[in-house]
């Protein structure tokens, strides 16, 4: 007998194995009995669900839009009165492609500014940001805007743009375990005599904390409800928020995000 056909005799097949083999042939006959007919139909509901979701999110931006111009202006005052004492640094998380929109990025750290928020740490996947660092400090090395800047946007009226960086990418974070590393080198392995210890999730924790602080917030702008590679161990007890695209950004709901923030009781186990 063949060596193949022995092989493939003596292997059984599991109940599951079998399913998938069923599923996968009913779905091929499925298919194939499918007529013209059936694919335009096929067809017409693929775009009617497209129409149905497009007009869903259509009505939830008009919503925010609503909601963020009655907080801008004051109608709503439930969201004007924040703890920023909770809120001492704040991450932001950028999609790469929307993070070239320097423009957009800068207004939406005068607006933080106006918040009064003091610490903000920008990430994108790609560095983006690290590399227009420059043209965002320069932006921010005055003490207060002009008053040309004022009429461009009221709510940075009379506003003073003094605020604290931190630039970070996904090489950062390669970084940042290259550097827990060294220093539990340094601290267990540089004695010879040492026994060597047997390393705990704790332990590179430890040694993690020691090199950068947590954000106790952060935005996410991008169409992807995710981190995006933000690094894992620095948002443990960080509270994420999903505030849609950049160029969609709302000064209202980033004053709601921070006043539900602040109001949430937090619970850190043991």
């Amino acid at each position: 007998m063949p060596l193949s056909s022995h092989v493939l005799h003596s292997t059984p097949l599991d109940a599951r194995s079998l399913l998938n083999m069923g599923v996968t042939e009913d779905f091929r006959r499925t298919f194939f009995r499918t007529t013209a007919k059936d694919n335009v139909m096929f067809i017409l509901l693929w775009h009617v669900l497209h129409l149905i979701l497009r007009v869903i999110y259509l009505a939830q931006e008009v919503l925010h839009a609503i909601q963020s111009y009655l907080i801008t202006n004051g109608f709503v005052t439930t969201y004007q009165d924040l703890n920023l004492e909770r809120v001492r640094y704040l991450a932001i998380v950028i999609d790469s492609d929307e993070a070239r929109q320097i423009s957009e990025v800068i207004q939406l750290l005068e607006w933080l500014s106006a918040i009064g928020v003091k610490k903000v740490c920008l990430y994108d996947r790609e560095g983006v940001l690290k590399r227009s660092q420059g043209v965002i400090m320069e932006r921010f090395s005055s003490a207060y805007l002009s008053n040309e800047d004022s009429k461009i946007d009221p709510i940075l009226s009379k506003t003073q743009l003094k605020i604290e960086f931190e630039f970070v990418s996904i090489s950062d974070g390669k970084e940042a375990v290259a550097k827990a590393a060294n220093v539990l080198y340094n601290k267990y392995y540089l004695d010879g005599d040492t026994e060597k210890p047997f390393f705990t999730e704790a332990d590179l924790s430890e040694a993690l904390e020691n090199l950068e602080p947590d954000p106790d917030l952060l935005l996410i702008y991008g169409p992807a409800r995710c981190h995006l590679g933000f690094p894992a161990w620095r948002i443990r007890y960080t509270e994420i928020v999903h505030m849609g695209q950049l160029k969609h950004k709302k000064y209202g709901l980033i004053l709601k995000a921070i006043h539900k923030y602040t109001k949430v009781k937090q619970n850190y186990g043991s």
